[in-house]
């Protein structure tokens, strides 16, 4: 997480990287997820894999950093930016229903968001759970100061 300074006085206010993620059979939802969480997800930095993104930024007018296709190395792609401490939160709508050609990939971004400690959230309930959370603002629930990072 990140400070940044708003255009409303200047003061510093937190800034997720957010990781946007969803398989073919879940886009829509993701889509419909991210058109109702719109104003919050614009306040934050975004990444995503290449349809994904595309939808996002099409019917959604998000600003979101594409990346490549899931099967074409943009899961590996997030994994790095994890990696290197620009992702925060991973949403990934994944379909445990069908059999994925870039399985291996798909658990590696888990795997590496596990042992990153960070929130993941893989299905719409918990995404609203995770983006309504007074945390994702870097504010501690219980007072109105900032969690020192």
């Amino acid at each position: 997480m990140t400070l940044v300074e708003t255009r409303e006085g200047g003061a510093m206010q937190p800034r997720s990287g957010i990781a946007l993620v969803a398989h073919d059979s879940c886009k829509q939802d993701m889509v419909d997820w991210a058109r109702f969480n719109r104003k919050t997800l614009s306040a934050h930095r975004l990444y995503a894999t290449g349809t994904t993104g595309g939808r996002l930024v099409d019917e959604v007018g998000l600003a979101v950093t594409r990346l490549r296709s899931g099967p074409h190395g943009g899961d590996q792609q997030i994994g790095s930016r994890i990696a290197e401490g620009d992702v925060d939160l991973l949403i990934f709508f994944w379909d445990p229903l069908t059999a994925q050609p870039h399985e291996p990939d798909v658990r590696a971004l888990l795997r590496l968001a596990v042992l990153s400690n960070i929130p993941v959230a893989c299905n719409r309930a918990t995404a609203d759970f995770v983006i309504s959370s007074p945390l994702l603002t870097g504010r501690d629930p219980w007072t109105t100061e900032l969690v020192p990072a």
